[in-house]
């Protein structure tokens, strides 16, 4: 053999010792594709079984339950909102530990669920619909097996429900517009005052907040 070609050959020799080296140390993902519980937690399925896990067997979903994810409280942390069916929305509120409020009948002056949850509607559309708000905590957000809070908001007149920024007069927020199941009344709108859901009709003016 040529000595000119001994250099080669070692170094082709080199090179498969090398390659096969690398091959058998673990293979490690960079940080972008490492797993985290936000990306797995981003595989839960809102269905019907993810509702009544947050708040119990007596909601299901309708076919306008399209979940809304937005900061609604202020807090910088993904919450969800999402149209739900229950006759009896009070029932498991101890157990599932949310809250049911009623900021409609409250901006007219009658401010007990307990009372008003058995007024209802009687228009089939809107007929023992709720507004369900998961307010997230954590990494997993609205996602997490133990959210900041639940609400339960009842008795809104509502065929549509959508998620979107709502001025007031010093600060924007995300706010439930709910167009009014009653042809003859204004479309209205839920927001978070900091420390509860309030109603409010479209067109009266906006919250001193």
């Amino acid at each position: 053999m040529s000595f000119l070609r001994l250099p080669a050959l070692l170094g082709v020799v080199a090179g498969c010792f090398l390659a096969t080296a690398i091959a058998q140390q673990p293979v490690t993902a960079p940080p972008a594709m490492q797993p985290s519980a936000t990306n797995n937690a981003q595989s839960v399925v809102v269905d019907d079984n993810f509702i009544h896990k947050q708040f119990g067997e007596e909601f299901s979903l309708t076919p306008a339950s399209t979940p809304f994810v937005r900061d609604i409280d202020g807090d910088g942390v993904e919450d969800m909102v999402i149209v739900a069916r229950s006759k009896k929305p009070m029932l498991d509120a101890a157990e599932h530990s949310y809250k049911v409020v009623d900021p409609f009948y409250d901006f007219y002056g009658y401010g007990d669920p307990k009372l008003t949850s058995t007024f209802g509607s009687e228009e089939l559309m809107e007929k023992n619909l709720v507004v369900l708000v998961i307010h997230g905590a954590g990494p997993e957000a609205w996602r997490s097996d133990s959210p900041k809070a639940k609400f339960v908001i009842i008795n809104v007149p509502f065929k549509k429900v959508t998620v979107r920024r709502l001025q007031l007069r010093k600060r924007q927020v995300n706010g439930i517009f709910a167009e009014e199941a009653n042809s003859s009344a204004g479309d209205s709108v839920i927001f978070w005052d900091g420390k509860q859901y309030k109603y409010q009709p479209l067109g009266t003016g906006n919250s001193d907040d």
